[in-house]
């Protein structure tokens, strides 16, 4: 008997499934090209991208957090592929890739803008 698939307990219109299919199409090379990809923790920047992003996305901004939400969220296994990156690795890929991550992340921006998945408001700093 093989073990359930994380994607039949993901509903279908989750976040999660949102931003892998989204950061799949966007365009890694000036990282994938950067990343050695060898060890037996090696984790394929897209993965480490989602889970930022997802991270982000729900309020997750810590990479200690972001890592245990890798054993306790669905959503999180999902973009992981039930992998589970440790805190020290999302933290290293951020800081090493921050300039790229930026645009990155505006482009995930301004496409969920266009598909209305969210409005931007001001939130006051006082």
């Amino acid at each position: 008997m093989l073990p359930p698939s994380l994607s039949d307990w993901l509903p279908e219109d989750q976040l999660a499934r949102l931003i892998a299919e989204v950061v799949s199409q966007l365009d890694l090379t000036e990282i994938t090209k950067q990343t050695r990809g060898s060890g037996s923790k090696a984790h394929h920047p897209e993965t480490l991208l989602s889970l930022l992003i997802y991270g982000y996305a729900t309020g997750v901004f810590s990479s200690r957090k972001i890592e245990r939400a890798g054993y306790d969220s669905i959503a999180f296994r999902y973009l992981a592929a039930n992998t589970h990156p440790d805190h020290d690795t999302l933290a290293t890929f951020r800081r090493r890739f921050l300039p790229q991550l930026e645009g990155l992340f505006v482009q995930v921006l301004m496409l969920a803008r266009e598909m209305k998945l969210f409005k931007i408001q001001i939130i006051p700093l006082s």
